[in-house]
């Protein structure tokens, strides 16, 4: 089961940053180690099997792929060679990710995968219609990559503010205010979302802003995690909200 995380209020004061963690996995004489390395594998599963899928293999070979890499991973403690002075944690795992691919291929034209090399299983499996919907097809696959890590990190934060509501009693009201939170909707539906909740759609409004002031502070607390300098956290949320948007609206 992976390490429950601690979300905050500010990028100054996360509790177990990511890239702490990457440096816990990559210790093996941390007592945290093997607990580190499965939550990050857990993380990064769907951006590095949308990636692989992008590359052209089958929902089958990309899973077999995905499996087999982060089992090496694990095994090898490649993670061990990733450096906070360098970059982003993701793209040490994307060029990690392009190297097992080649060397993948390679054997595969000399002799069938697997040859009774049995890898640890990982208790991680993609649905493969998670994206929603299929990528646009001039999309790169370190596009994909960059775009499934962007889901996974907003889907983190989201459930974190659930859980949050949750410990404080409001989770029927978050989950009615959800939607509103996370788009611009017409004002019948803050009037229909009043009523339910026996308030005012000014009430209702406020609530909203309120989540989506919490939902930022977050949101600026995880990327926090994934910087090496706090002068790249602006930059990492821009770049977010680019990944996220409509390929005809990047144009």
């Amino acid at each position: 089961m992976p390490a429950s995380r601690t979300s905050t209020g500010g990028p100054g004061r996360f509790a177990t940053t990511r890239w702490s963690m990457v440096v816990s996995a990559g210790d093996a004489r941390s007592p945290r180690s093997r607990e580190s390395l499965a939550e990050l594998c857990e993380m990064y599963w769907r951006p590095v099997y949308a990636y692989v899928r992008r590359r052209g293999e089958t929902p089958e070979d990309a899973r077999d792929l995905t499996q087999e890499f982060f089992a090496t991973l694990l095994e090898k403690n490649y993670v061990s060679a990733a450096d906070p002075s360098r970059g982003r944690f993701r793209s040490f795992l994307l060029a990690s990710v392009q190297h097992f691919l080649l060397n993948a291929w390679d054997r595969k034209r000399a002799h069938k995968r697997g040859g009774g090399v049995r890898h640890e299983s990982l208790d991680v499996e993609p649905e493969e219609g998670f994206t929603r919907e299929e990528p646009a097809i001039h999309e790169t696959p370190e596009r994909i990559f960059e775009q499934q890590w962007a889901l996974g990190l907003v889907q983190r934060v989201i459930d974190d503010l659930g859980a949050e509501q949750d410990r404080a009693g409001k989770r029927d009201t978050f989950e009615m205010l959800l939607p509103l939170m996370c788009a611009e909707r017409q004002d019948e539906s803050y009037a229909e979302i009043a009523a339910a909740l026996r308030t005012t759609p000014g009430a209702v409004r406020v609530a909203v802003h309120r989540l989506r002031r919490r939902f930022r502070s977050m949101l600026i607390a995880e990327i926090a995690g994934t910087v090496s300098d706090a002068d790249q956290i602006d930059q990492e949320l821009n770049y977010l909200i680019t990944v996220l948007q409509d390929p005809e609206d990047r144009k």
